[in-house]
């Protein structure tokens, strides 16, 4: 698979993949970072994955947080969409600086179903983007995505969590605020990365209204079953996959340094 699908099949992706946020289950979807981990997880019987953005720019040789190049991450972004035939969401970061149009552009020129963009000001004077902007830019993607014939499921994640701004009540405060704007802006779901406490994720989800997104490693890896009871509708596992699998590679390597063959390596690595 390695041509760009034409455009009426990324709609159909885009279409079946919005499908999965309204099942009986909650969507549970691996974060891949190249071609080969996207073919493992599909053979995997997963009905999509998702990208993730730090495993991509650390694989790339870069930092995570729009250290590597939009160019770089964006095409490896394209290989791993082309690696599969199911429905691959791209994590944008904040957007690479790009303008909506050309940013959407990009994402459905990929063959992506979906993609996540954040609030966070990586390169700005401020910790997160304005709520305001950032609505203006949901709203501005959604248009061009449509424009160009492909209802992407936008993942609007709001970063007032990880920032730990204000007390628990102000911050969820004003992730609810956030979470109602990014609604309004055509977000189809919404992303509260790290918020961890399980009242306050429950308050959260009841207000958003839209299926929720979390990330169970940033949850103290909270049961699914339990993800379940509080309302989530989608969990992901950003760069955890990644880390864990080049943990133990960490040691697979160590053991070969130390003269052990590589079937005792792959003994103790288990």
């Amino acid at each position: 698979m390695n041509d760009v699908p034409p455009t009426e099949i990324v709609a159909a992706r885009a279409a079946a993949f919005r499908q999965l946020h309204t099942g009986p289950g909650m969507l549970v979807m691996p974060n891949a970072w190249d071609a080969a981990s996207a073919r493992a997880f599909a053979a995997a019987g997963f009905p999509a994955i998702a990208t993730t953005s730090g495993g991509v720019a650390q694989s790339l040789g870069y930092k995570d947080h729009e250290d590597a190049p939009a160019e770089e991450m964006l095409a490896a972004a394209g290989r791993i969409a082309r690696a599969v035939a199911i429905p691959v969401t791209i994590d944008l970061e904040a957007g690479y600086g790009l303008a909506p149009a050309e940013l959407m552009r990009r994402v459905v020129g990929l063959g992506a179903a979906g993609c996540n963009i954040e609030d966070s000001d990586h390169h700005g004077a401020g910790i997160l983007v304005s709520a305001d902007a950032q609505s203006e830019r949901i709203a501005a993607c959604r248009a061009a995505a449509r424009a160009l014939g492909v209802d992407l499921v936008l993942n609007a994640r709001v970063d007032v969590f990880i920032h730990h701004a204000g007390t628990p009540e102000e911050q969820l405060a004003e992730g609810i605020r956030r979470a109602q704007l990014y609604r309004e802006a055509g977000a189809d779901c919404l992303y509260p990365i790290g918020l961890q406490d399980e009242a306050i994720l429950a308050a959260f989800v009841q207000a958003a209204k839209i299926p929720v997104n979390i990330n169970t490693r940033r949850n103290g890896n909270t049961p699914l079953a339990r993800f379940a009871t509080l309302g989530i509708r989608r969990v992901t596992y950003a760069t955890s996959l990644f880390r864990d699998l080049y943990g133990v590679l960490d040691g697979f390597a160590a053991g070969i340094k130390d003269g052990l063959p590589p079937e005792g390596v792959r003994v103790r690595s288990a």
